[in-house]
């Protein structure tokens, strides 16, 4: 409550305050920046989700300062500076937001609790990256990212301060995503493999970083991949693999059991073309990214679509991708969609029913 407290005390976003989208009073709630509701799906049918804000640079996190407002009046600029370059990763728990950025060869740390922005993986003799690409928040706090040019996992604490690596010389042959466990004991990571290697598959280690097993191999057949991007688990301890170069998600048990598989190519709602990410909310609906019908389509646990969110282009606007990647939920039910053509982390919070309601009642009502 006292992040957004401070954050609407300033006296010029007293009259944003009427505008913008608001998004509950917890400490870790990202602030309103844009104003204006957009809702998907659209009108007439019931919102489901509502757009929060985007976060580009450490100024999307705190109160404008007295420079940044005198700046905004006289030039029209309001001092951001975008940090993000070409941003792919993402991940977010207790109010923070973590991205990786390929081209910066980087992470960064929106805390939102504290209003700081922490970049790291750059500088050091041990944790620097090379081409980061999956990131995951353990229940520790602790961050891991899968780097696939170094071809291992670092890990990090909350302020980017490295901890471990996990794998040696020789475990992966392309580390693209990583996944940890409810409980904070288990990182699942995803082999990519290659076009010259079978080893299209998903590994598993303990907190600790000794492996206990891994699963799959490259192929068509059920609990076959190939090229997999990403891996997450639901709260019920199921494990879902976007299984990209073969247009599916599948999952599978804790141990890599396989269970259910959904999915195919093509250019219908519920079908994939390009698919990039997957995450995985509080009731175990699916989200995947489609970096070709530029949306994430919300399945449920058994493959059933749910909506599609974005679509189209027509600039870089709320809810619209060019490039959309990597997804991640939060356990507030916020929704975060990287865009790495846009350089954008878009928020997005699931409504409750009754938020659903009062939107509704408040359309029939401007009729």
């Amino acid at each position: 409550m006292k992040f957004l407290s401070q954050w609407y005390a300033s006296p010029v976003l007293l009259v944003l305050l009427t505008m913008v989208v608001m998004t509950g009073c917890a400490s870790n709630t990202p602030a309103p920046q844009k104003a204006g509701k957009i809702y998907w799906p659209k009108a007439p049918a019931t919102p489901r989700y509502e757009y929060v804000t985007t976060l580009r640079s450490g100024a999307d996190i705190r109160p404008l300062s007295r420079e940044d407002v005198f700046r905004k009046a006289l030039t029209g600029l309001d001092g951001k500076k975008t940090v993000l370059a070409k941003p792919y990763g993402v991940a977010a728990k207790d109010g923070m937001v973590v991205v990786t950025d390929t081209l910066s060869r980087g992470g960064f740390i929106f805390n939102l609790p504290r209003q700081k922005l922490y970049p790291f993986g750059r500088v050091g003799k041990e944790g620097v990256l090379s081409k980061p690409m999956g990131v995951a928040i353990g229940s520790d706090s602790q961050i891991y990212v899968a780097d696939v040019s170094a071809k291992r996992v670092q890990v990090y604490d909350a302020y980017g301060m490295h901890l471990q690596t996990i794998g040696n010389a020789g475990d992966f042959d392309r580390p693209v995503g990583v996944s940890v466990s409810p409980d904070g004991n288990t990182v699942y990571i995803v082999d990519a493999g290659g076009i010259d290697s079978i080893r299209h598959r998903v590994l598993i280690y303990d907190k600790n970083g000794v492996k206990k097993g891994e699963f799959g191999r490259r192929g068509e057949q059920l609990g076959e991949f190939n090229l997999p991007t990403q891996v997450a688990v639901a709260p019920n301890g199921t494990v879902f693999v976007l299984d990209a170069g073969n247009f599916r998600v599948q999952s599978f048990t804790a141990n890599g059991e396989f269970q259910h598989a959904w999915g195919k190519v093509g250019r219908n709602f519920g079908e994939f073309a390009r698919p990039k990410s997957l995450a995985i909310d509080a009731s175990g609906n699916v989200y995947v990214t489609d970096a070709a019908f530029r949306n994430i389509q919300v399945f449920n646990a058994k493959g059933q679509l749910l909506l599609a969110i974005g679509g189209e282009t027509s600039g870089d606007k709320p809810g619209e991708y060019a490039l959309p990647a990597g997804v991640a939920i939060d356990e507030l039910g916020h929704v975060y969609v990287v865009d790495q053509v846009y350089a954008k982390v878009d928020v997005l919070k699931l409504l409750t029913e009754q938020e659903m309601e009062k939107v509704v009642s408040e359309r029939s009502t401007q009729k």
